[in-house]
This record gives C-alpha cells, structure tokens and sequence, in this order.
C-alpha cells in the first residue's frame, strides 16, 4: 500500500505502509515542518504497517523537535513497532 499524507491546522494523517521503499515520501513531507510552527500532531492511526526505517524516520522526527523545543505529538494505536521503540527510549 502506499504512503499518504493529509493535514490540515498542524494535524497530520499518515494513512498507509511506511517503510524504506516510501520513507522519502514521509522525510519530505515534514521536512522544515518546525520552521512554520511549535506544534504538530501526527496522527499513526491509520498505519497499516512500519518497518525499521519507518520508525526511524518518526524517532528523527521526534529528535528535531526535541532539539528545536517544539511541540510534536503523536496520536493514534498505530503499530506496536513504533510504541515500543518510544517505549525503551522512555526506560533508557
């Protein structure tokens, strides 16, 4: 399946599979997000399935606003794959 992304009012709905063959998809979409604002939510509910690049790719997501003290929040179940890479990086 592939990857698309919707937003609107800095909520963003990624709907699909996120894995290495669209991964440039997801970096380009949110590349410089945090330059036009301090918050966005991303909703992984609609997630059909994450590889390791996916989730990398949301980890750097995560890092940049940590490094930039913006606001990014995360919604939705999404795949277990992604909760327990946050999950050890919470313990850590």
């Amino acid at each position: 399946m592939n990857l698309e992304i919707t937003f609107a009012n800095n909520f963003f709905n990624v709907k699909g599979a996120l894995d290495r063959n669209n991964i440039h998809v997801f970096k380009k979409h949110f590349k410089n997000v945090f330059e036009s604002t301090n918050a966005i939510t991303v909703s992984i509910e609609n997630l059909t399935s994450i590889d390791r690049y996916g989730v990398s790719a949301i980890a750097q997501l995560h890092n940049e606003a940590l490094g930039k003290k913006k606001r990014l929040s995360i919604v939705g179940l999404g795949q277990n794959s992604l909760f327990n890479h946050f999950k050890t990086e919470e313990a850590a």
